[in-house]
């Protein structure tokens, strides 16, 4: 018994320092393992704040950049908007100086106004005073004449009208080279048919081209859209089609300013899709822009196609067809260059059928006579030459070629057809109201015209009608009689033949007004 106790006790006095031990251990663990534990949070600190001190840096270079490209975009935008001031102030000074000449001119011209009727009031004195002294003169040589050869006033009229009978022949001789030579010109009754049945059975219609299109809007709150946000829409837009897009104050409508009409309708088309979409930014602009220029092409062949088929030519080669088709939008002094085409090609196959040479020959010349002139290249030659040398590339006829590079006198002509594709071109193009001419030489034509016939004795005022193809002349009724009118109208007209250039005849109508007054008192 006693040996199980003393077992006991030291089995737990064991156990007690076993416990102790353990716990002593533990701790020691415990130690080791919170001591691991802070070495690896200071290590995470670490490893932030290196991170953090990277991000930070990242975030200012970034910050950098964009504050760089900021700024390089705001001074950017400053000089194109400072540009566009200097721009409008140009034409504002422009305009100013333009508005400042022409007062300078009215006001010039009124000054020449004034000095002319002062000199015309002058003129008009001295002639009634040389009226009054030619009135007494002429009876006091009457009287003389009387007693010197003893005749009476008829009397002498009659010797005077005799001596007057050579110069009155040999203005008749001049009425008569003139009918002569007009029956010369219309001798063979076979050609004038030919000429006016050709004109008759060929009729087509004609567009005055412009270098201005003018795209009609709702309302004026589309033309900010068009703008866009400091003018970025307008300029995208005027960069991807080649014109100048004109917004004003003109209302509902936008100005499209462009030489090239193909140019001007690709605008007008984009702005048109662009306005019914509603959505109008730049990328927007340029996917409009390059579809609607797709279309203007496929388009540009269809009515080279199309015009090909309606005048029966076949054969033509893909690009001469895509030429033809170009014609649609250029335009000859106004007269619409494929309308124009069309009219010669027919006028050749009418003549080529009455005169019984090659009618496909020669509307196929007549539809290809002015190719040179919608040549992209646009070399510095003679657009028959251009065309004639086209022709050539694409293996038309050499009778065609021919014609087309004669048409103008610019190389001798060879073909039969050569002639006809020259008068038909022409006829086309000297029909009244086919084509215009530059203001500036018609309102001279014009101008020459009156003054021709005021430089005449006797004529008080002249006018030119009828776009200058008539000339109206008020005569004075005291110093011109009916037959000196008469007179009057064919040395006029003599002047102006001989010292003027003028398209067709012009007409000269002199008009001699008397007037009897008296008052009832």
């Amino acid at each position: 018994m006693p040996d199980i106790l003393s077992i006991l006790i030291t089995a737990i006095v064991a156990l007690g320092v076993g416990v102790y031990i353990g716990r002593v251990m533990l701790q020691k663990v415990y130690k080791q393992q919170e001591e691991a534990a802070r070495q690896k949070a200071k290590n995470i600190i670490r490893e932030a704040e290196l991170d953090a001190e990277s991000i930070k840096k990242d975030r200012m270079l970034e910050a950098k950049e964009k504050f760089l490209k900021m700024k390089s975009e705001f001074e950017e935008e400053s000089n194109k908007k400072k540009n566009i001031i200097i721009q409008n102030e140009n034409k504002v000074k422009q305009r100013e100086q333009h508005v400042a000449k022409q007062m300078e001119q009215t006001k010039r011209r009124e000054t020449e106004l004034d000095k002319e009727k002062e000199a015309l009031d002058h003129q008009m004195e001295l002639l009634k005073k040389r009226k009054e002294e030619v009135e007494q003169q002429h009876h006091e040589v009457v009287a003389q004449l009387e007693k010197i050869a003893g005749l009476t006033a008829a009397e002498a009229r009659e010797q005077m009208v005799e001596a007057l009978k050579s110069e009155a022949q040999s203005h008749a001789s001049s009425y008569v080279k003139d009918i002569v030579a007009q029956a010369k010109l219309t001798a063979t009754k076979e050609a004038k048919k030919i000429v006016v049945e050709t004109i008759q059975r060929t009729a087509a219609e004609h567009a005055i081209e412009n270098c201005v299109s003018v795209f009609n809007i709702e309302s004026d709150d589309i033309k900010g859209k068009i703008i866009g946000r400091e003018g970025r829409n307008i300029r995208a837009l005027e960069a991807a089609t080649g014109v100048e897009i004109i917004v004003d104050d003109t209302p509902e409508a936008i100005i499209i300013s462009g030489f090239d009409p193909v140019r001007r309708e690709i605008a007008r088309l984009s702005l048109h899709r662009l306005v019914a979409d509603g959505r109008i930014h730049p990328a927007r602009i340029e996917e409009v822009v390059t579809k609607t220029r797709k279309n203007i092409e496929e388009e540009i062949v269809e009515i080279g196609e199309r015009t090909a088929i309606d005048l029966g030519i076949h054969g033509l080669h893909p690009e001469l067809i895509k030429m033809v088709g170009r014609m649609r939008f250029r335009s000859s002094y106004g007269q619409n260059l494929l309308q124009h085409s069309r009219e010669v090609a027919n006028l050749c196959a009418t003549m080529a059928a009455e005169l019984g040479l090659n009618v496909k020959h020669a509307k196929r010349a007549g539809l290809l006579h002015d190719i040179g002139k919608v040549t992209p290249d646009e070399p510095e030659l003679p657009h028959a030459i251009i065309g004639m040398e086209l022709a050539k590339k694409y293996k038309e006829h050499p009778d065609i070629c021919n014609a087309i590079g004669a048409h103008h006198d610019e190389v001798e002509m060879t073909a039969m057809i050569s002639p006809l594709i020259q008068a038909c071109d022409a006829i086309s193009g000297s029909r009244p109201g086919a084509r215009r001419e530059i203001m500036e030489s018609y309102i001279k034509r014009l101008k020459d015209l009156e003054a021709a016939a005021v430089s005449f004795d006797g004529v008080n005022q002249c006018y030119a009608i009828q776009a200058g193809r008539e000339l109206r002349i008020m005569v004075d009724a005291d110093n011109v009689t009916d037959e000196k009118a008469a007179q009057l109208s064919f040395d006029i007209s003599q002047k102006i033949e001989k010292e003027m250039q003028y398209p067709g005849q012009i007409k000269i109508t002199v008009i001699r007004e008397m007037r009897a007054i008296s008052y009832a008192k």
